[in-house]
């Protein structure tokens, strides 16, 4: 609703909206109305204050019409359902040295979740060792049926549950009115971010060590939106609300909806409105893969996140006869250990040509394509174990396995069957629940990680960033089995993989860059984080793309690299953006004015100087001509805005990635302050074909202070994806 058309008589939008519902009330029960479809009274679900001008109610057709042409109307959008997208993990982003003293834990940076509840008996939600809650917090854990807010403290500073929006549109469901998790992706999720440490922590005995969040300091507030995968529009709107009116400072989502605007995307339209509050909001890129187009929650004015795996594995120790021991990735459960048995090879894990196997342990090389159907095969053949060889399992693979079976890369796999081969009664033993430390490579960007562009906002490189999200370790309801094959198995502990765990890792590290740094705007602090991402791995080479054979990854993937909190704490240089730049962008969407305001929320709003432009810390250029002549050259000039942040009198000195058949080129070459927060401007130009080949070109542009101490990285994608057929 357009807020300044709200009639002088009434006092607040509230009573507006009341009297609005009533009168389309009126008009559905009057005997003159006529309709096509069912009505009934409108159900009124909420009132929204910061997210949006306006309320959630459920109509028929002929009510909307009626709303439709009232005075003060802008858009409606339907009440779209969304989807749900530790012990390591901090070690491996190099949070112990130096980070977490420097940001003082993230002391008194409140997070919010919007996920499916808190187990608060967790360890992780202990208050041992916190700050005092922060006096400008107004929000406040609810009593419920399940749930009393007796067991907050200064951990878990809020608890508030959202199923109005669910329960209008399963009216039948069954759902128990209760902040509890009883899913357990809320208790990982809000735990990765800000669990306070908990001695002893392990999975089964996997990753075992002491688990912490990466803001161990900081402070949690949930907003249960998650309802056994149910999640509506509706819900997120009033947690987005009620999160912004509490007062916290970053919002971690580890959810998204497939809309293809970003005037239809609840969670676009709700972030837009914490960011004008100074609210960071980092979500999830989704986990639907690796096809182009496929990342979800692309608005330039939040953080996307992409996910990857760190330098731990979990697994199972094969001991081989010759007292060979080879590691081999497996969260194998229910046996910790297969005893010294014969060990067979099976060509291609063809175990049904090969006989009465019995009690031994099978040894096969099976593909990608064929894995499945390996796995299955030598399960159903009631074999001791199964060790496949397979150049790159799955992270699904690993976490499913229902008997005692491991995976190892060709490389150990000879080891085996040189061993196998040359031994008249090759035994081996197999020993679960084991950990791996500082693997190598690592990190490796995620299979199952979505990529950009991203269809709602083309113009801007999409995913941000990625981090640690493949076997994450984090806390889990006591009640929530972590598996069900046959029986159930429970545990306080939980290893789960995608864009769901990386999501709060970058909340974690946002917190901790708030806590350091509490004048930043939500785009100084992603940044920070982007423009000191990490491109190369643990062994100093460009980090590789699990879903393409461990070719190199692209910014389509990985965005500008992998998180890097110690060199986020100070990048040296921040591309800022507010408010206005956004909405210049959003006018250059070709959006109607409703379609405008919709995500913006009021009608007051210039579009003369509109342009697709953003100050962004990166870059994508479409070379993607379609005329059955495209010779020639095109040319694609991007002005940026960097403000120092690191010392006062510095220099930096652009170095340009090559790009082959695009030229890149900056002006100036030089960039020269004089004193800290001063802004400087320079333009970048990229030259090449009307349409590009290969379909990406990849490179970037690093301003080098010129004593080595900052390294302000930006990536740079040249591209022949057409924008037009994103939607396909």
């Amino acid at each position: 609703m357009d807020v300044y058309a709200m009639p002088k008589v009434f006092t607040d939008h509230h009573s507006w909206y009341s009297a609005i519902l009533s009168s389309i009330s009126q008009h559905s029960s009057s005997p003159t109305a006529t309709t096509t479809d069912t009505t009934t009274n409108p159900i009124h679900i909420y009132t929204y204050t910061h997210v949006l001008h306006g309320f959630s109610v459920r109509l028929s057709r002929s009510e909307l019409s009626v709303l439709q042409s009232l005075p003060g109307f802008v858009s409606s959008i339907p009440d779209v359902r969304g989807e749900a997208d530790t012990t390591r993990t901090p070690k491996f982003l190099g949070l112990p040295s130096g980070v977490w003293l420097q940001s003082n834990y993230g002391k008194g940076v409140v997070i919010g979740v919007l996920d499916s509840g808190v187990w608060p008996e967790s360890k992780s939600y202990s208050d041992i060792g916190m700050s005092e809650i922060p006096p400008r917090w107004k929000g406040r854990c609810v009593t419920d049926s399940n749930f009393s807010a007796s067991v907050c403290n200064k951990k878990l500073i809020g608890v508030q549950y959202f199923n109005k929006g669910v329960l209008a549109e399963n009216p039948n469901a069954v759902i128990v009115n209760s902040s509890r998790d009883d899913d357990g992706h809320g208790t990982h999720t809000s735990t990765t971010a800000a669990g306070g440490f908990v001695k002893n922590a392990s999975f089964f005995g996997y990753a075992n060590g002491t688990a912490a969040g990466v803001a161990p300091l900081a402070h949690i507030a949930m907003y249960k939106v998650v309802w056994r995968n149910n999640i509506y529009a509706s819900d997120v709107f009033a947690a987005v609300d009620q999160a912004i009116r509490d007062g916290v400072d970053v919002i971690s989502i580890s959810l998204s909806f497939r809309r293809d605007y970003l005037y239809e995307d609840p969670l676009a339209i709700a972030s837009f409105a914490a960011m004008e509050r100074g609210i960071l909001v980092a979500c999830s890129a989704g986990n639907r893969g690796s096809d182009f187009w496929t990342v979800r929650s692309g608005m330039p004015w939040a953080v996307t996140v992409g996910a990857g795996s760190l330098d731990r594995e979990v697994g199972a120790i094969v001991t081989l006869g010759n007292g060979i021991s080879i590691f081999g990735s497996s969260l194998f459960l229910r046996n910790s250990s297969v005893s010294q048995v014969p060990l067979v090879y099976v060509n291609e894990c063809n175990v049904n040509n090969a006989g009465n196997i019995g009690n031994k342990i099978v040894v096969c090389t099976t593909y990608d394509y064929a894995i499945d159907q390996s796995i299955s095969d030598v399960g159903n053949a009631n074999v001791a174990g199964g060790i496949f060889i397979l150049r790159t399992p799955t992270i699904e693979r690993i976490i499913d396995i229902s008997y005692p079976a491991a995976f190892v890369t060709p490389e150990e796999g000879r080891a085996i069957l040189n061993y196998i081969n040359k031994s008249s009664n090759p035994t081996a033993r197999m020993n679960f629940g084991k950990t791996r430390l500082g693997v190598k490579p690592a990190p490796i960007l995620g299979d199952y990680s979505a990529r950009g562009p991203s269809p709602t906002c083309p113009s801007v490189l999409k995913p941000d960033i990625f981090a640690p999200g493949t076997l994450v370790l984090a806390a889990w309801p006591g009640t929530t089995p972590v598996d069900s094959f046959e029986q159930d198995y429970f545990s306080s502990f939980n290893i789960i993989y995608g864009t769901s765990m990386s999501t709060p890792h970058v909340a974690g590290v946002a917190a901790l860059l708030k806590s350091s740094h509490p004048e930043w705007s939500p785009a100084a602090i992603r940044s920070a984080m982007m423009t000191t991402a990490d491109s190369l791995d643990n062994t100093g080479m460009p980090i590789k793309d699990h879903a393409y054979g461990l070719q190199p990854a692209d910014p389509l993937g990985m965005g500008a690299g992998h998180i890097n909190p110690k060199r986020a704490m100070n990048p040296g240089l921040i591309y800022d953006a507010n408010r206005e730049d956004y909405v210049k962008l959003i006018c250059s969407l070709n959006f109607t004015d409703k379609e405008i305001k919709t995500i913006i929320r009021s009608s007051r709003y210039n579009c003369t100087s509109r342009t697709l432009d953003l100050n962004y810390p990166s870059f994508i250029a479409y070379f993607n001509a379609e005329e059955a002549s495209s010779n020639g050259t095109a040319t694609q000039v991007f002005r940026r805005t960097v403000t120092n942040v690191g010392d006062a009198a510095s220099t930096y000195t652009a170095k340009l990635a090559d790009m082959g058949e695009v030229n890149a080129s900056v002006k100036p070459k030089n960039l020269v302050f004089k004193r800290k927060n001063e802004k400087l401007s320079y333009t970048l130009t990229l030259k090449g074909p009307r349409r590009v080949n290969p379909t990406l070109i990849k490179g970037s542009l690093t301003w080098v202070e010129i004593n080595g101490k900052y390294v302000v990285r930006s990536p740079i994608l040249a591209t022949r994806l057409n924008i037009e057929n994103r939607f396909d």
